[in-house]
Formats: C-alpha cells, sequence, structure tokens
C-alpha cells in the first residue's frame, strides 16, 4: 500500500508539499499541485479520513442537504456543488432530509463527527435555535433562506422582485384577478416571505384587491398543480391568472388544463418558478421566473471553502438576481 512518502518521491517533492495538496492548503503552486495530484492517481494512493480525523485534519468532504435529490432545482445546485468542490479536491456527501427535521440534524452531527468539513444546507427545516449549535463543529452555509437571526452566510435569490416582475407581467397582460400559490403560508415571516412580499407590492401599485380565496399555500407537486387547477376551474369567482411557486406545481396545472379542455393562456393564464426543464418541454411553454440554481450551489461551495482555508467569509446574505422568462403560458 503507498504511502505519503511514496507519493512525495513518485512526485519529486516533500513530504510536507505533498501535505498541503492532499489538505488542499495554501503556498502550493499549481504544477506542483498537478504533480501531487498525479502521483497519488498512479501510486493508487488515498488518505486515511480515520486517521486524519485524529489529528484533527480536514477530511476533503463538503456536506449538502437538500429536502429532495429528485426535485429539479435540488438536482441542478447540488450537481453544481459537487463540481466545484471537485475542482478543489473535495469530495461531496449529498443528504436527503425528506423535509424531516430528525433527519436533518442527523445529518449536522456529521460535523461533529468530524465526518464531513463543512454543511450546505438548502430549505433548512429546523428553527436556527436548533442549528447554531452546531456552527462550532465546521462553518455552515444556508442556501435558499432568509434567517435574520442567523450568524452563517446566506445564498439567497432576490425573490421579492422577481415575483414583483412576474405578477407586473401578468398585470400588463392585462389580467386583474391574479391568484397566488406558495409552498410555505402566506405570512409576513418564513419562508417564501419575500415572494409574498413582491405579490402584494405588485398588486398594490397596480391598485388590484387581494381575494384571500385565490391564495393556495402548502402547494408542492405537480398532483398538488393538477388538484389546483380543477379547483380553480369549479371556482364561481375565481382569477384569471395563478402565479405559482414551482415550475413542478405550474406544470401540473398545464397537464391538467390540457386534459379538462382548458385553454391556456386564453382561459387561465399559469407562471412558475425556477425555469427547471420542464419548462420549455410543457405544451404550452411555461413563463417562469429564472433562478440559477447552478449558480447558487457553485457560491455556496465558493464561501464554504473560503470559511475553511481561511477561517473568514463574509457573514452576510449573498443576493443572486432573478428574471422573468416570458414564453407561451401567460
Amino acid at each position: 500500500m503507498a504511502t505519503i512518502l511514496d507519493v512525495a518521491k513518485r512526485a519529486g517533492l516533500s513530504k510536507t508539499t505533498v501535505s498541503r495538496v492532499i489538505n488542499n492548503q495554501d503556498y502550493v503552486s499549481e504544477e506542483n499541485r498537478a504533480l501531487v495530484l498525479q502521483a497519488m492517481k498512479e501510486l493508487d494512493y488515498h488518505p486515511n479520513p480515520a486517521a486524519r480525523r485524529l489529528r484533527g485534519q480536514l477530511t476533503m468532504t463538503i456536506g449538502v442537504v437538500v429536502p429532495a435529490v429528485t426535485d429539479p432545482f435540488f438536482a441542478s445546485l447540488t450537481a453544481a456543488v459537487e463540481q466545484t468542490a471537485y475542482e478543489k479536491g473535495y469530495k461531496t456527501m449529498i443528504c436527503q432530509s425528506s423535509g424531516d427535521k430528525e433527519k436533518e440534524r442527523l445529518f449536522l452531527n456529521l460535523l461533529k463527527t468530524k465526518q464531513a468539513d463543512g454543511m450546505i444546507i438548502a430549505a433548512l427545516e429546523n428553527d436556527w435555535k436548533d442549528v447554531q449549535p452546531f456552527v462550532k463543529h465546521g462553518p455552515i452555509v444556508l442556501c435558499d433562506e432568509d434567517i435574520l437571526e442567523s450568524s452563517v452566510p446566506v445564498i439567497k435569490f432576490d425573490q421579492l422582485n422577481g415575483t414583483y416582475a412576474g405578477i407586473k407581467h401578468l398585470i400588463q397582460q392585462g389580467h386583474q384577478k391574479i391568484g397566488y400559490c406558495t409552498g410555505a403560508l402566506f405570512a409576513e415571516k418564513g419562508r417564501d416571505k419575500d415572494r409574498n412580499q413582491g405579490y402584494q407590492k405588485a398588486m398594490a401599485e397596480a391598485g388590484l384587491s387581494i381575494n384571500p380565496a385565490w391564495i393556495f399555500v402548502d402547494r408542492h407537486t405537480t398532483e398538488d398543480g393538477k388538484q389546483l387547477l380543477t379547483h380553480v376551474m369549479n371556482m364561481e369567482d375565481r382569477p384569471t391568472a395563478v402565479f405559482t411557486g414551482s415550475d413542478d406545481i405550474a406544470a401540473g396545472m398545464i397537464t391538467q388544463a390540457n386534459e379538462q379542455g382548458v385553454r391556456v393562456p386564453e382561459d387561465l393564464a399559469i407562471m412558475g418558478f425556477g425555469n427547471q426543464p420542464i419548462a420549455q418541454w410543457i405544451t404550452p411553454t411555461l413563463t417562469t421566473i429564472q433562478q440559477p440554481a447552478d449558480g447558487m450551489g457553485q457560491k455556496a461551495t465558493q464561501v464554504i471553502l473560503e470559511l475553511l482555508h481561511n477561517n473568514q467569509a463574509e457573514m452576510e446574505q449573498y443576493e443572486l438576481p432573478s428574471d422573468i422568462i416570458v414564453r407561451k403560458s401567460t
């Protein structure tokens, strides 16, 4: 079995330089780094994670926790994390919480047991007070969250202005009765509060009233979208357009509309959120708010690596732009 000394001899470098490369430390030229990595590959050398944990060294592993690995948004995010981490010599451990608070805390324990150097969490399920104690065991970066009391970096989209632009587009298309669908609650705090505010702002500026019956909460899946379409079309006083919380919901609505003979957008305009691949596959194609999940994953990984190697990063919210993509459904 090859040792670190064997790698040093094969690369023609010192053991110290090899160690720095293995631990992804600074002060190593790209040329020397490439020599070490090539020697490790030729010798099939793999650092012992258990031994490195005992020495308090990095495991070169980043954990990423998402609610659902099959969701297109989170799949794109985790792919970007994996690629960005790989380019820096890190492995990625992908953890699916399934929206379960206990599972999420279990994955956070990977920091305590030194099986992961840092954790990226998308769509946090637990209250921040339950997550805070884990920060002392390793850096945590939150994605797609807006938690004012958190003491860690947050990567988020400008969802307020993205939603505002979407509602303004529907108003410009002549709609005054606009429904609103969210995966959370229609509240001033918590998840989706920025989207809620964007909807309210656009409606208020246009002098349009919000009908509580047109607010649809806790909707997540394509099946939810199918059921919502039927519900909306059966309403006596129904909206003429619906802004949905995800492309999955919107796609479900369009699928059901096609089955029921409801014309989109003539009978009901439908807008999605996320600009996932399904937005271009569905007929009619879906107007949606673009959220580049890959950009979020890349930024989150860059920030967590800064924390790991420089022990510093701006403890701030990094806000990425959200843009409207106009297609045929509106």
